[in-house]
């Protein structure tokens, strides 16, 4: 093999890895998505908190459910004294990948005949937070995944 042959072949061989692959079915599929939604709340104004959330917003996740939502959690700590507070309740929310849903509003503009009493609760319930944040999560699959350089 002459060297401009070898040059040609290992050129043909690096494109090769290089271009793009075809994605495969599993690909594809929508892939899963677990989110936690942290909450902190006014202190004493947890169970108004609970009841607003309850009664406005959970009807709404859980009207996502099988569609753009495969799991609902809420926890809150069983202690309060860790000198940290920093969350009061947390919701966990597994969405399933799809994005064919109908929106929160139109959710909302179905399960609420009193719009205006639906969106003076909600405002209430963001009234008495201290603090809100959102944490998607990437999941690390250990047994998966390759052993690190020492």
């Amino acid at each position: 093999m002459t060297r401009a042959t070898a040059l040609a072949a290992l050129a043909l061989a690096t494109m090769a890895l290089a271009a793009p692959r075809p994605a495969r079915a599993q690909d594809k599929a929508p892939k899963e998505r677990t989110t936690w939604y942290f909450y902190t709340v006014e202190w004493g104004h947890q169970d108004e908190f609970l009841d607003l959330f309850q009664r406005n917003h959970y009807p709404i996740l859980k009207a996502q459910l099988g569609t753009t939502i495969k799991g609902i959690r809420t926890f809150v700590p069983q202690n309060h004294g860790d000198g940290r507070a920093d969350w009061t309740f947390v919701v966990e929310l597994t969405f399933t990948g799809r994005e064919d849903g109908p929106s929160d509003a139109e959710i909302a503009k179905s399960l609420y005949p009193d719009l205006a009493r639906f969106r003076a609760e909600e405002r209430r319930r963001f009234e008495i937070l201290v603090a809100h944040w959102d944490v998607p999560l990437n999941e690390v699959d250990l047994d998966a995944r390759l052993p690190s350089e020492p």
